[in-house]
């Protein structure tokens, strides 16, 4: 498998792949990924290679050891990503040979499947010997559009079933709102911090998991507003047991910006989330379901925001209720046994 990083939220994963294949699993990765605040962990047992961003890192190549593997009959994997130059080498030079190279990753660009750079990702599948994409919905709208690309699903999934389960506490000390994510733009953690603030006379404290450009802002408008007592900047928290614990005490989590992971983990501990309705969200938002593990505000609208945190903590009882259900059917779904079902898939078959 060869990867732009390998990043601690995969670190569950990629560990899964490693103790069921022994020698028969082999990770390339370079160190940073094209945005810079996703790192590899050095903890993820790894082969290093060196990532080369070109273009103002809009372009990657990547040297290393991996090539050794090019003409080899190993099963290779890759990531979905037109802007790896590289991996354009591997399919390009392989596909001929009718040596087996899978591309992994998102279906589409973000834009969607009208983009304009949706072909360059569809020349890249057609290339290869199959698709594993991030999600059911996606390998079933890929399979639509493209009838003849062979299409697996690995739903992007954090932890072990046996790991997904709500931490039960008295009903009083479940009072917080939690936000985990990286600090940036898209992510919008400023627009949460002044929305919250708005919410000052709560009963609540906002915590706020994650590091990244944006912090040195909110260090600021905390500071300015005086803040400090009521929002909890923890920076990056990989620990399961410390998140358990936080989210344990959180009545809800949010995502402010486009939904990426963490709505998977928030579920992963009964926990529901509030969504911005109208963003670019990643394949992970098919595991919302509006009014029973998801609630959704207008996007950009503090004063929605500010209402339906107010309805969810008048509803606190239900939403307690619910807990167990969530975190069921996440273990139904999202788990790394089943996330890594579509790797062990395409060695069977070959």
């Amino acid at each position: 498998m060869i990867q732009v990083v390998a990043p601690d939220y995969r670190e569950m994963f990629f560990g899964h792949l490693h103790k069921t294949l022994g020698n028969n699993f082999r990770l390339y990765s370079g160190d940073v990924d094209f945005q810079k605040s996703i790192k590899s962990e050095n903890k993820i047992l790894q082969t290093k290679i060196i990532n080369k961003f070109l273009f103002r890192r809009n372009l990657l190549f990547q040297f290393g050891s991996h090539w050794r593997e090019i003409f080899k009959k190993n099963i290779i994997v890759i990531g979905l990503n037109p802007r790896i130059i590289s991996n354009w080498t591997f399919l390009i030079l392989r596909s001929p040979l009718g040596l087996k190279t899978y591309v992994w990753g998102h279906a589409w660009p973000r834009k969607g499947p009208n983009s304009k750079t949706a072909i360059l990702r569809h020349f890249m599948q057609r290339l290869a010997s199959g698709t594993i994409t991030y999600s059911k919905a996606h390998k079933k709208e890929l399979r639509i559009k493209h009838p003849k690309l062979y299409v697996l699903n690995a739903p992007n999934a954090l932890y072990s079933q046996q790991q997904i389960g709500e931490l039960e506490l008295p009903t009083d000390q479940v009072k917080n709102i939690i936000y985990v994510g990286r600090l940036v733009v898209n992510k919008k953690p400023l627009f949460l911090i002044k929305a919250f603030h708005k919410l000052i006379d709560l009963d609540a404290n906002l915590i706020i998991v994650g590091d990244g450009p944006e912090r040195k802002k909110i260090d600021k408008y905390v500071e300015t507003h005086k803040l400090e007592s009521r929002v909890q900047l923890m920076g990056h928290i990989n620990n399961f047991n410390k998140l358990k614990e936080l989210y344990a005490t959180s009545l809800v989590s949010v995502s402010p910006g486009y939904v990426g992971l963490s709505i998977t983990q928030s579920f992963t501990f009964g926990v529901p989330m509030l969504i911005s309705r109208n963003e670019s969200h990643s394949p992970e938002i098919e595991a919302a379901k509006e009014s029973s593990n998801a609630i959704f505000f207008q996007t950009d609208n503090q004063n929605d925001f500010c209402l339906k945190v107010e309805e969810i903590f008048k509803s606190k009882k239900v939403f307690l209720e619910k807990r167990k259900l969530i975190a069921d059917q996440c273990k139904k779904h999202y788990t790394i046994e089943q996330m890594a079902g579509s790797f062990f898939k395409i060695l069977r078959d070959n």
